[in-house]
């Protein structure tokens, strides 16, 4: 009997309109238990090399995990998985809220989806039954507006829906899945791949709860981390949301300002969370079962740009890149952006940092007013800001180019604007400085689907939780500012535990190796006590470890190797103002920390490729074979 998983893999051929169910093995879910390891063996299997990220013949995978729906803080969460119409290379994401949980209640643990509609349709998932519905009538819609509808047609309020809103329609390279009109799969364009598809939603209802092996037990856990939370360090996140950290990061000097010019903004602590929480903050909303409640739910009515509570509230990322890196201290200008991009559904970090770099061209005489339509792209111009947000979802004027993110609007314009694109892998950075967490420098460069500040544990908390490290074997506290081989082997021991966390498809903030509301032995409990499996930690970090192996893997059929393993050049170039003044990334560093990084790994260290040997050693065989080694 399966615990804590149904054995349904749902297979919708939207070209040919076919739909079907796989059941795998036991031992299938025991080797990638769900999220992104069970999504990268769907899209490695089904995708043919070389597809056009935006061409039916892309894969794209919803995927659960094992523990997805069990009655505790932090598990429902889904993976989306295809190749990214943003970077060219594996795109991966994950999103919280409650339609993870009911798409496990519907009766699957995994959706993959194949082929292009004839014509917009939306899937109806309801206790294991399937139906491809017409969605004519939803295209263009906007994400709280097609929820209303679906849920009207249907007539059942309790439906959750995933889907790409307009900005995916119009295939806004970095345009996101949302669910509930504020959750978003943000990164790396797989609302574009979906619509792509002409697959406006996917709409899920159900009561088919998989059996626990351990019910009691879980209900224990559960409680405990419930009760211990005014005590824990998810504390402040509970109270003030991700936000809390906007004023402890610009006191640090690694607030990303300006475009990357400066880690200090001057007016940082009106963005802060407890400004937030004095101002515009409404309530605070959480996902399904979790007792951490950290979303920011906001709300302005008095104001020429309202912002409607439907559409949640900012995070420090959406803080960061709609303010600090535009020069902007108006929260509700940046609460408004917010409400654009999960209105239209958009990546609030690419989005943003996008907005951002067109800034800094615009101020160094590269952009003209003639280019951006008579849009005053200065910095600290809150209304220009949220225009062209609106304009970038809408694919309208200048917007059209900004759509396709920075990197590629650099290679269009020209004129010296590419030296002032801060990617990697043509995905825009995330608001974690590497110059100050000096191994975020390593983890953005070879992250497989682009720059990721979720990949990794950051630098500090080395020090802060030294008996937490010690449970995934990193005794040594190393200061942030290194990158010594003590470093890279802390960079990748932590992403290798980071990616068990994105394919077990639990909560980052409830689960890990910091300050979380749960251990990572404490984890190691859950999963055993949901499944029935005796798994180890390090059985966990094995599955890790797999996970990157395939993101890898897929580069690497894609011809994708260590040439894309670069930084951009901003940030070797000396920060200006504030505690880090002249502090930047050192080249010499970055390449020996890369052969360090490789060897650890057990990659190739010329082309940056995991090798036969070690694909063999952690099952991954078929993957070797893909690659032809």
């Amino acid at each position: 009997m399966a615990f804590g998983y149904h054995g349904k893999i749902l297979h919708v051929d939207l070209t040919k309109g076919d739909i079907s169910t796989e059941n795998p093995d036991e031992s299938f879910y025991r080797q990638y238990m769900g999220g992104s390891a069970l999504g990268l063996y769907y899209l490695l299997t089904h995708t043919a090399p070389g597809v056009d990220p935006l061409s039916p013949e892309n894969v794209l995978v919803l995927a659960l995990s094992v523990i997805t729906g069990a009655p505790i803080s932090g598990q429902s969460r889904m993976t989306a998985v295809a190749k990214s119409p943003l970077t060219g290379c594996v795109g991966d994401a994950q999103s919280g809220g409650f339609f993870p949980a009911e798409l496990k209640f519907s009766g699957f643990d995994a959706i993959v989806i194949k082929g292009r509609s004839e014509n917009p349709v939306y899937l109806w998932i309801h206790n294991g039954e399937v139906e491809i519905r017409p969605a004519g009538h939803l295209w263009g819609s906007t994400t709280g507006q097609t929820e209303e509808k679906i849920r009207e047609e249907l007539d059942d309020k309790k439906i959750q829906i995933a889907q790409c809103g307009p900005a995916g329609e119009r295939l806004v390279r970095f345009a996101a899945i949302i669910n509930m009109s504020n959750r978003a799969n943000g990164r790396t364009g797989m609302g574009a791949v979906m619509g792509s598809k002409n697959l406006k939603a996917v709409a899920v209802r159900g009561n088919n709860r998989p059996p626990l092996a351990d019910r009691r037990g879980l209900i224990d856990l559960a409680r405990l981390g419930a009760d211990s939370l005014e005590e824990s360090d998810c504390h402040g996140l509970s109270l003030f949301g991700t936000a809390e950290i906007v004023n402890f990061q610009n006191k640090e000097g690694g607030l990303v300002t300006r475009n990357w010019q400066s880690g200090y903004f001057e007016t940082a602590g009106a963005l802060d969370g407890t400004t937030m929480s004095k101002t515009i903050l409404k309530e605070r909303d959480t996902c399904y079962a979790c007792s951490v409640r950290c979303k920011r739910v906001v709300e302005v009515k008095n104001s020429h740009h309202p912002v409607k509570s439907l559409y949640g509230g900012p995070e420090y990322e959406t803080i960061s890149t709609f303010g600090s890196y535009c020069g902007i201290d108006d929260l509700e200008a940046v609460a408004y952006a917010n409400q654009l991009c999960n209105m239209y559904g958009m990546d609030t970090i690419s989005c943003g940092a996008t907005i951002a770099w067109a800034m800094d061209c615009f101020e160094q005489g590269i952009l003209t007013l003639e280019d951006t339509g008579g849009i005053d792209l200065r910095y600290g111009n809150p209304e220009a800001m949220m225009k062209i947000t609106e304009m970038i979802a809408r694919r309208e004027g200048f917007g059209d180019i900004l759509a396709e993110g920075s990197a590629r609007a650099a290679e269009q314009i020209g004129r010296g604007s590419e030296d002032l694109v801060v990617t990697a892998k043509k995905q825009e950075l995330p608001a974690h400085m590497p110059q100050v967490k000096r191994s975020l420098a390593l983890i953005y460069a070879v992250n497989p689907f682009g720059a990721d500040h979720q990949s990794s544990e950051h630098d500090p908390s080395w020090e802060d939780y030294p008996e937490r490290m010690d449970q995934i074997s990193l005794p040594n506290p190393q200061a942030p500012r290194l990158l010594n081989k003590e470093k890279v082997n802390f960079a990748l021991r932590t992403q290798h535990l980071y990616s068990c966390l994105d394919s077990i498809n639990v909560c980052q903030f409830v689960f890990g190796p910091s300050f979380q509301l749960y251990d990572s032995q404490q984890l190691v409990e859950a999963v055993c006590m949901i499944t029935g499996w005796d798994v180890t930690l390090n059985e966990l970090l094995l599955l890790g470890e797999r996970r990157l192996n395939l993101l890898r893997a897929f580069n690497g059929r894609e011809g994708i190797g260590r040439e894309a393993d670069t930084l951009p050049q901003k940030l070797f170039k000396p920060l200006v103002g504030g505690p880090t003044d002249g502090l930047s990334i050192d080249a010499q560093e970055m390449n020996q920390a890369l052969d360090w990084y490789y060897s650890m790994a057990g990659w190739d260290t010329t082309s940056g490729l995991p090798t036969r040997q070690t694909l063999e050693q952690i099952n991954l065989e078929w993957v070797a074979d893909i690659l032809n080694q």
